[in-house]
């Protein structure tokens, strides 16, 4: 079963720390926003695979915009 990852923080991607297709573990980072000057890590929610980036470094974000789709 497929999630997409929200943000919840309107920003700019500042890295992207995964690619598409890759395992990841409960709690790792995927990406990393910056809001207000401050840096706000995405952690993967629970283990499983990036099927999709959906945003990439350097693009703004809205809050509750889909940044990864996690399986």
């Amino acid at each position: 079963m497929s999630q997409t990852l929200q943000s919840e923080v309107t920003g700019t991607v500042w890295k992207v720390e995964v690619v598409e297709g890759q395992e990841v573990s409960a709690e790792q980072t995927l990406l990393v926003m910056e809001s207000m000057k401050m840096e706000i890590p995405v952690a993967a929610p629970r283990a499983g695979r990036v099927l999709q980036l959906l945003v990439g470094e350097g693009e703004a974000v809205a809050e509750g915009q889909g940044v990864v789709v996690l399986g």
